[in-house]
């Protein structure tokens, strides 16, 4: 079971600028290789860390507005951001451990503020 949420233009405020703790965007796309193998990793950490970090995912060719209106210019990207603001982003694939290491983290923060 999925447990990053696909989200769209319509959804994006409510979901991640509105959002009551940190959010990682996944800019994404299906045909997208590296993005499809960042998928599962995201799924798994989605599960654990819900409710202390949001995890989303944006099809960069069905939303182009916001994947313009963040700077995307290769993908996988993903975007940090906490209180609606950009804190932090990442491209490529990225290890799980590194992942889950920064998720703690932003989490731990979060909790702290």
């Amino acid at each position: 079971m999925s447990h990053a949420k696909a989200i769209s233009s319509a959804t994006f405020r409510r979901e991640v600028l509105e959002s009551s703790v940190p959010v990682l965007v996944d800019f994404y796309a299906d045909w997208c290789g590296p993005c499809r193998m960042l998928a599962p990793v995201l799924d798994r950490l989605a599960g654990e860390f819900q409710g202390r970090v949001k995890i989303v995912k944006v099809n960069v060719d069905a939303e182009p507005e916001l994947a313009n209106t963040y700077r995307v210019e290769s993908i996988p990207v993903l975007v940090v951001l906490a209180a609606g603001q950009e804190i932090g982003r990442t491209a490529g694939v990225v290890p799980e451990a590194g992942l889950r290491g920064a998720l703690q983290q932003l989490a731990d923060e979060s909790q702290a503020a």
